[in-house]
């Protein structure tokens, strides 16, 4: 949200569960995209970082919730180093020579073409590409903590914000529009409830 420039708009944010996912954060790009810049790449990493540094900011906690965000944040890393040249210390060369017969209907396979240092400067500057944008994510969110709250608040309150929200909060503003109908307990959730509060007890 923070993150100005070189970054796709937030087009919403929502946290009503989709399969295996608990939420979203949805970019939309106002133009079409033939390439990739370095400072949009990073951005795009700090993005991903945000939603274990919230938990971590928050609640003092991990969870696996992050995982798919670590995993594309790590293929992103990877493509930068590897294949757009994107190091200064390893150089525009592109490292893993790519091989395989897609006529056959097999994957392509990647057979490393470089020494077993190179392989473990190759982790050194994914590991220390990552845990730059992690920092500075946490920096921005640790700055702006009373916008994360506000953000946090609002997703309780309707479960999807959209841009105009995010723009309304950030600028430290509330939401006026009617709040989304509670869902009317059963007397099985009733129950439940009853039963939890008596072990919590």
């Amino acid at each position: 949200i923070f993150i100005k420039d070189q970054t796709d708009p937030i087009h919403k944010v929502t946290i009503i569960p989709r399969g295996a996912s608990l939420g979203a954060t949805m970019q939309i790009p106002t133009e079409d995209r033939y390439s990739m810049t370095k400072t949009y790449a990073k951005n795009q990493i700090a993005i991903m970082m945000g939603g274990r540094l919230a938990e971590e900011i928050i609640f003092h906690e991990q969870t696996s919730g992050a995982s798919k965000d670590f995993e594309h944040a790590t293929d992103l890393a990877k493509k930068m180093i590897c294949d757009w040249g994107m190091s200064k210390n390893l150089g525009p060369l592109v490292y893993g020579r790519k091989e395989g017969e897609i006529f056959l209907g097999r994957d392509m396979a990647q057979a490393p073409d470089y020494s077993e240092q190179t392989a473990q400067e190759i982790d050194k500057e994914i590991r220390q590409l990552i845990n730059n944008q992690y920092n500075r994510a946490k920096k921005i969110l640790e700055d702006n903590i009373a916008i994360l709250h506000a953000v946090s608040s609002a997703l309780l309150d309707y479960e999807t914000i959209n841009e105009k929200d995010l723009k309304l909060l950030i600028n430290g503003k509330k939401l006026s529009r009617n709040k989304p109908p509670k869902p009317i307990q059963t007397k099985e959730d009733i129950d439940k409830q009853r039963l939890n509060n008596q072990d919590n007890n």
